[in-house]
Parts: structure tokens; sequence; C-alpha cells
């Protein structure tokens, strides 16, 4: 452990190495150029990237935007207008069709025996309840596999209510595992007769803010009614049931489903000076789920990556910065559109990366297979040091939902982790609002990714080359 004194002596000597280096540039073309450069792009970034206002005007002027809804129709004019204005080229908007899902009245009360309301909201791609919604007996689960334990026929005619907490991220039970409590609880529910499902919010924060998500549903299985408890009537539930009452609730969900919505991904560029054709993709998704403002999730990581990728391209490197924003990445549909519509030029994609885990600073990244020792990735290390973004020379296994959908066609995967110890108190909540995002921790995180996006576009490596049989499995 470094002392103040230390770390103040380590910021000197830090200081004085940079303004050593800005006197004294290096020789245009060499790794030091490269690493200078990015060092320089790092420190612009940190003294205001304008990542913050970027989300500011995203969350102000269009608000929530559920994909394929006349918000997200706002948000994708908003993207082009936005990339325009910063000199991005060949801005365009590329449309795809999906099932719209829009929530409207959502409502859950005990009947018995203790009279009271619930706070829900209901799981994206749920289907509807009857107009009077549906009353039933609930049959309580402490776990999933508790869940997948019971007999057939066991539920029939009953609400199926999982309590089980989800864990902090880097636990057994975080996001990671959790996520799929709430994809295939409708699914294991409905085998079993139940009527209904409620789950416990995957959430890191018990409060009376109930969080969203999508579900999956099986073509084999009903398709029941699905929605997410806050964690606060959770714990009511487990109170009233331990009474030893049969409990009955009712809820009520009314979404409004489009089988046939238009949405969209939007896209610009910053051609490259010499090799135009070799692409550095950085990409966050527009839409988000219809209760907050999408700040975090993920306002925030489009403002991040259009801001570095605006700071690195006005340095004009040698190969092209595309900048993507997805458009329907909440429900599933935005990464696997984009996929098959640029199958054919995939393999002009030098490397992929994705900003969607909040608005904090960068902790941590990682390249793909093979890529370990390059010199030019031991300069980006060094150069991402100061931000405290160590590197993790495994290769990388996941970099983002939507750029998972490339790596089968060979498109390599840039790994960039943040800092999100509190990121999931209020994702996909109606606390996910700009009050929440703190401007000098986005400056950070743009810092980041400026020098990242810098090195992968200004360098000559190629991740295609160092191991192809990796990417394409």
């Amino acid at each position: 452990m470094k002392t103040w004194s230390g770390l103040v002596c380590s910021a000197v000597l830090a200081a004085t190495a940079f303004a050593a280096h800005a006197q004294n540039p290096a020789t245009p073309g060499t790794a030091a150029a490269l690493g200078d450069t990015a060092a320089r792009l790092r420190e612009r970034a940190l003294s205001g990237s304008g990542a913050y206002d970027i989300l500011e005007s995203l969350t102000t002027e269009t608000g929530p935007r559920p994909a394929g809804s006349p918000a997200f129709a706002r948000a994708k004019d908003w993207a082009i207008a936005k990339m325009t204005s910063l000199g991005f080229k060949n801005v365009h908007a590329e449309p795809f069709t999906i099932l719209g899902w829009y929530r409207g009245v959502e409502t859950a009360e005990v009947t018995a025996p203790f009279p009271q309301p619930l706070v829900i909201t209901g799981l994206g791609r749920s289907v509807a309840t009857p107009p009077e919604g549906i009353e039933a007996e609930i049959a309580i689960f402490r776990t999933f596999e508790e869940l997948q334990a019971a007999p057939a026929n066991s539920l029939t005619g009953k609400i199926a209510v999982l309590t089980e907490r989800m864990g902090p991220n880097d636990s057994p039970t975080g996001y990671g595992t959790a996520n799929r409590w709430r994809r295939k609880g409708p699914v294991e529910a409905g085998k079993r007769g139940a009527v209904g499902f409620l789950i416990r919010s995957l959430a890191t924060k018990d409060d009376r803010a109930p969080h969203s998500g999508a579900l999956n549903y099986d073509d084999d299985a009903p398709k029941i009614p699905s929605a997410a408890l806050s964690g606060a009537d959770a714990d009511q539930i487990e109170r009233i049931a331990k009474r030893g009452k049969p409990i009955r609730v009712r809820f009520t969900l009314r979404p409004t489903i489009v089988p046939a919505a238009t949405t969209w991904n939007v896209v610009g560029e910053l051609p490259g000076r010499v090799t135009p054709d070799e692409v550095v993709l950085v990409s966050g998704h527009l839409d988000s789920w219809g209760l907050g403002t999408g700040a975090i999730d993920d306002g925030a990581g489009v403002a991040i990556t259009l801001a570095a990728a605006h700071l690195a391209g006005e340095r004009h490197p040698r190969r092209t910065i595309r900048m993507v924003m997805w458009g329907a990445e909440e429900t599933d549909y935005a990464g696997e559109a984009y996929a098959k519509a640029h199958a054919a030029e995939a393999s002009k994609i030098v490397i992929a990366g994705e900003s969607d885990n909040g608005a904090q600073h960068e902790v941590g990244f990682g390249v793909p297979a093979g890529g370990a020792d390059l010199p030019a990735v031991k300069t980006l290390a060094e150069v991402l040091q100061p931000l405290g973004v160590t590197f993790n020379p495994a290769p990388v296994r996941q970099g983002g939902d939507d750029i998972g959908h490339l790596v089968p066609l060979g498109v390599p995967q840039l790994g960039m982790r943040q800092e999100n110890s509190h990121y999931f108190d209020i994702h996909h909540s109606a606390e996910d609002t700009l009050d929440k995002v703190d401007p000098t921790e986005m400056d950070k995180a743009a810092a980041a990714w400026a020098a990242t996006i810098w090195v992968l576009a200004e360098s000559g490596v190629d991740f295609r080359k160092t191991a192809p049989a990796a990417a394409a499995k």
C-alpha cells in the first residue's frame, strides 16, 4: 500500500514526465509517438470530454427510449444530428423489425390474508393479463433451483413467486447468474401450470422501485403474464408467509404489443487517413426501458464512446472509427440485425468494443487471444495505468451483448471493464436518471476509451491475425 506522501510523489513524477514528453515529442510513427498521442488524448478527455453534455442532451430531449417506440424514433433523429454535428461522415440509420413491447397499466395487490398494495413492473415481452387482472393463491420459491425442482402440474392455477435475492455482481448469484432467473423463470413456472409469475427485482438495493428486464418464452411452454416485484415488496410477501396463512395476489399487466415494430441501429464514421477500409467499431445502445430516462443504461455508454471516438478522430488515425448506437439491445435484437446486415464486410472490422455498464470510470481492459504481448497493447497499458485501469492478459470472452453477434463472423472484441458496484442499484428502474451521474467519472471513462480507440486505430496491430481460430468460435 502506498502512503499519501508516496502517492503525491508518484503524481508529481507522472506530471513531470508528461510535461517533459510534451516539450520533447516522440518521433512520429514510433511506439513512443503512439503512446504520446494517447496520453495527450487521455489528458484532454480528463479536462472535459463532452460526454456528460451528450448524455444530458439525450436524456433531456428524448427521455426513455423503448426500442421501436415513437420516443426511440426521436432518439434516432437526435443521434443522426449529434453525430453529424461532431463531424462524423456517412451518418445513417439502419432499420430492422422487432417485436415491440411497451408497458401500460401495471398494478398488484395482496388480497388475502392481509390486503395491501404491491409495486411491480412488467418483464419485457410479457403477455398481458385479462383487463380485470389475474387473482390466485401464490406459491413461493426461495431459489430458482427450487422452482425447477417443482413437480409437473404442482402450480396449476397458482401464481409462482420467486424471492431469491441477487447478489453483488462479482458473487456467484450476481447479475450474470440472476439474469437467467428472470429470463427463464416464466417458462419454468408455466410448464408446471402457473397462471402468472412474479420475481424479486434483480437489484443490489432494496427499495420500492421495481427493476424491469426481458424474459424469453419457449415455443413449447405456456406464455404466462410475468412481472418484477420491488425488493421491499418481495420481503413483505415473505413476512406475510411466516404467518402461516395462504396468500392470494391479484396483478394486472396491460402492455401494448406490436408484432412488427421498426427500430434502427444508428451509424456514423470518422474515415481513416491511410487504410479507411479497416474499421475500429465502438458502440453503446441507444434504446432503454421506459421507467427512467436510460441515463446509466445505456445513455452513458453512448455518450462515453461517442465523445471518445470524436476526440480520437480529431487526430485523424490510420483506420476508420465507426460509431454504432444499437437500436434494440434491451430486447435482444440489435446485434443480430447488424451482424446479418454487415456479414459481407465483417472481415474489415479489426476490433469491436461496446460500453454498457454504467457511467463510472474504467478499471480494466483486455484484448483478444494472442494480443497480450503486442507492443501496441503494452503501450496502451502504460497510458491507461494513471487512470487506474489495469490490463488483464487473459483473452476477452465477452465484450458486449451486441458485438457478441459479430464474433462468430471472426470479428475480435475489445473488453473494457467499468467500476459498477452500484450499477445494479438503479439498473432497469425508474431511478435510472441523470442525477445519478457524475460528470467527472464520465470524463475518466471517456479518457480511457479515447486513448484505447486511438491506439487501436492508429497502430498496425491486427487482432484478426493473432488468433483467428479463437475469434471464430
